[in-house]
């Protein structure tokens, strides 16, 4: 064996799900390693999709790090406006149990690396104190990373905060951009997550190297401007690794049950005639949004599959409800389901997604622009409807629409951010009957074959794996260790002081 490579995901399924295809792609080519995903116990992990795993690639092994107490505090709450700082705390709040959790690891097998997600940047002062090598896996584009690592340079460049600027952000690699299209946690710097992403993009500018989950052939201005150093403008930029696109196979069920229904009814319909909506794992609407995309589509008189998630619990139309868990037919328009019965299907909380991206009766996708979903449906060859909802995902959109031309985008209302039903039709009918969306397909087709390309033999994606791992094996197979009783507090509690012990591994 060549050693270990120590994969550490964030919490939230989009991201250890696409750690788990890194883990696949590094095992299927280069099975010399072994390969273990650690798992934080806060939020809990989805049990289902480890436990699949297992069963179907037993040669990745999981290991959970052992839980800490964590404060009762608003700021690790699950609300959406905490969500992103609970997520950085939680992770530095384990680094004392993750550094015995890695000691432990590099006595039974060298640790050759140590590869974390970008929301694990705590992690990277407890593995450099150990003295491994550790790389950043970006879970979204390049088109993310080069805008995420320039952000010291906005912090120079705007001394005060940019949100309410009237003029657009000019990044290297990127189009010019609208500061509304910025992610709140970057432009808004009275925000306390703005300091995490911050320190994040200076700290990953010093690692041994940063893994995307792209292609080199899908986005080239990114990455010609993050390889030609211009993104980190007053330092050097660690070498890039496309490696994707990693998308998960699809299997049509979910927890061992039967096919699910939805791939039946597509099986009835039309080649390429059907509007897939989905808007990802945390994608909630309110009950007016929900009758306005209801009202578009039966009007638009499209085929189409929409996954629909009750309002949040704090909507109006919530109020009246005695039902602890209601189903969604209630908040669209009366009759709704009715009307559309043949040419359209509703499919409450979750579907397939990658097999119904797959399947030859989609034609569209409407998309919340999550990094997994684009991927998808660029391997599905399908033209994309942009509508971001949160995070990064307006700057993904302003990528798709406006550098890549692979998506049309909705436009909201200005006030309070609504896509109204007439938007939707006229979008829904441009994506799906007019030259404009026939110009995205005959664009998007290409990136297929493209993506297919690069994940084969020869191909770029393979070959830029193949220097990670040279890479990997050119790095230190020593883990210095310090004393564990005098550095318990973790980092900045006294582990960059404690004594060290060298192991050799």
């Amino acid at each position: 064996m060549d050693g270990s490579i120590i994969l550490y995901p964030s919490p939230g399924r989009g991201h250890l799900a696409s750690m788990v295809e890194l883990a696949k792609h590094i095992l299927g080519h280069h099975p010399s390693f072994s390969v273990t995903v650690l798992l934080l116990s806060t939020p809990p992990p989805d049990t289902h999709f480890v436990a699949a795993v297992s069963a179907t690639h037993p040669s990745i092994t999981f290991h959970h790090v052992p839980a800490v107490s964590l404060p009762n505090s608003d700021d690790l709450s699950s609300s959406p406006a905490n969500f992103i700082l609970s997520t950085f705390e939680i992770v530095r709040l384990h680094n004392p149990t993750l550094q015995e959790t890695l000691v432990s690891l590099s006595k039974s097998s060298a640790i050759k690396a140590f590869i974390i997600d970008f929301f694990c940047n705590a992690a990277f002062g407890v593995s450099a104190s150990l003295n491994i090598p550790t790389y950043y896996y970006f879970t979204s584009g390049a088109s993310g990373l080069a805008s995420f690592l320039y952000v010291p340079a906005l912090h120079k460049k705007y001394p005060d905060s940019f949100k309410d600027l009237n003029e657009s952000i000019i990044m290297p690699g990127f189009p010019p951009v609208s500061p509304r299209d910025m992610p709140m946690a970057i432009s808004n710097r009275s925000l306390k997550v703005y300091s995490c992403f911050f320190d994040t993009a200076v700290q990953m500018a010093k690692s041994a190297g940063l893994i995307i989950n792209t292609f080199d052939s899908f986005e080239p201005s990114a990455l010609k401007a993050l390889r030609d150093g211009l993104c980190v403008p007053d330092g050097a930029t660690p070498p890039t690794y496309c490696v994707g696109p990693l998308v998960a196979a699809g299997g049509g069920t979910k927890g061992g049950e039967e096919r699910h229904e939805c791939l039946g009814w597509l099986d009835l319909q039309p080649s390429r005639s059907v509007l897939f909506l989905s808007f990802g794992s945390m994608g909630v609407f309110s009950a007016r949004q929900l009758k306005e995309i209801a009202i578009g589509l039966e009007r638009s008189e499209v085929r189409f599959l929409w996954v629909v998630r009750v309002p949040p619990p704090h909507d109006e139309a919530r109020h009246g409800s005695a039902e602890v868990e209601p189903g969604v037919e209630p908040f669209l328009p009366e009759g709704f389901v009715d009307r559309t019965r043949g040419r359209g299907k509703i499919v409450e909380s979750w579907a397939p997604q990658v097999e119904v991206l797959g399947h030859g009766s989609v034609g569209g996708f409407v998309t919340h622009c999550g990094w997994n979903s684009v991927l998808e449906a660029v391997c599905g060859g399908l033209p994309m409807l942009a509508w971001p909802l949160y995070a990064e995902q307006r700057l993904n959109r302003a990528y798709l629409v406006e550098e890549m031309k692979l998506a049309l985008s909705v436009t909201e209302s200005e006030e309070d951010g609504l896509v109204s039903a007439d938007e939707l039709e006229e979008r829904v009918n441009e994506l799906m009957r007019s030259e404009k969306g026939r110009a995205i397909k005959d664009r998007v087709l290409p990136m297929r074959d493209a993506a297919t390309a690069a994940l084969s033999e020869g191909g770029s994606s393979l070959s830029t794996l193949a220097e990670l791992i040279g890479s990997i094996k050119a790095g230190s197979s020593e883990v210095d260790v310090p004393d564990l009783v005098t550095s318990s507090t973790g980092i900045g509690g006294g582990l960059g002081s404690a004594s060290a012990v060298k192991i050799s591994t």
